[in-house]
């Protein structure tokens, strides 16, 4: 089976003839940065890196609404905009057509690896919590949903837009094998919102994006940071098929989220905690995942980025357990 067929074995619960292997976050740059002082022959660039360890080759395109023009927020989490009136000024650095361009032959130029199998592809649209957070920033969006609602609906409805023109180019062009919405809509002890909340403001534009997407057979995920189980059955109500990354620090659970949904699709959930403890601590945590692998669905993978304080030693360690864990 190909790198590709491997990936499309998992997420539709078929048997692959090997569990893909992947880093699926971009490398943290400050580990790379102590792989690199130890050993100068490890490369920096993330593909490299992949041929370096023998990981699966996969490409992500990340389609941002903002142009490089667009204003930033003068710190992590401030507004961008306060008003509707600074929206509409804004604009014309928003959902920009040559992002589209540049993305048209960015997949025309992956289309025939894509196509032999050498690589899995996957995209990432800026979801209907996550966007209209980077533009009003993290209070202001939160109370966005009461003082603001007409402009929380105005920026998702104009987001919609430009992910269906998104759509149309991605489409005629090839299909994904599975795409994510960048929300980050939980933290340690569950969602940012309510569900009326989310039923009024995100629900309904997901309804209208999801089925374009399945009707491809790109599997849809949902990219949200933190204790996710709780939101399952929300993105399910909306057609969302799985999530990452299943971070382990939060309390989530894989083996608890396959007992309570069979086929829900899930990548990530490994504590990357545990990876600068040695191998029997290495080895344990995957012991701890096996049910969740041996299920399907399910493509076991750092829960967001290796940290810092793993070295090339122990993350060697780390895949070559892999292999062995995870041995069809």
């Amino acid at each position: 089976m190909s790198n590709r067929d491997n990936f499309l074995a998992v997420l539709n619960f078929e048997k692959p003839e090997r569990m893909p292997m992947i880093e699926w976050a971009s490398f943290w740059d400050k580990t790379v940065d102590n792989w690199r002082k130890a050993n100068p022959n490890c490369p920096f660039n993330s593909k490299e890196l992949f041929r370096f360890f023998g990981l699966d080759c996969h490409e992500q395109f990340w389609i941002s609404p903002r142009s490089p023009k667009c204003p930033a927020a003068k710190s992590y989490g401030s507004p961008i905009i306060t008003t509707k009136k600074e929206y509409n000024e804004i604009k014309k650095h928003l959902y920009p057509e040559k992002v589209l361009k540049d993305l048209e032959n960015c997949l025309k130029s992956i289309k025939e690896a894509h196509t032999r199998g050498e690589t899995a592809i996957w995209y990432t649209l800026e979801g209907f919590f996550w966007f209209p957070r980077t533009l009003l920033g993290i209070e202001n969006h939160l109370y966005s949903f009461y003082d603001e609602p007409d402009l929380l609906i105005e920026i998702n409805s104009d987001l919609t837009a430009f992910h269906k023109r998104t759509l149309e180019t991605i489409y005629s062009i090839l299909s994904p094998d599975f795409m994510t919405f960048a929300e980050d809509m939980s933290y340690n002890n569950g969602p940012m919102l309510s569900k009326e909340l989310y039923d009024e403001f995100i629900k309904p534009f997901y309804d209208k994006i999801v089925p374009l997407i399945k009707r491809h057979g790109t599997k849809v995920f949902i990219d949200t940071d933190g204790q996710v189980e709780p939101l399952i059955s929300w993105f399910l109500s909306c057609g969302i098929e799985g999530c990452l990354p299943l971070e382990r620090m939060a309390g989530v659970d894989v083996n608890r989220i396959r007992k309570n949904y069979p086929r829900w699709l899930m990548i990530g959930g490994y504590d990357k905690t545990v990876m600068s403890k040695g191998k029997e601590a290495i080895k344990k945590e995957f012991l701890r995942l096996l049910p969740a692998i041996e299920s399907g669905g399910f493509i076991p993978a750092v829960d967001h980025q290796t940290p810092p304080d793993v070295s090339e030693e122990d993350y060697r360690t780390f895949l070559r357990l892999f292999k062995e864990m995870t041995a069809i």
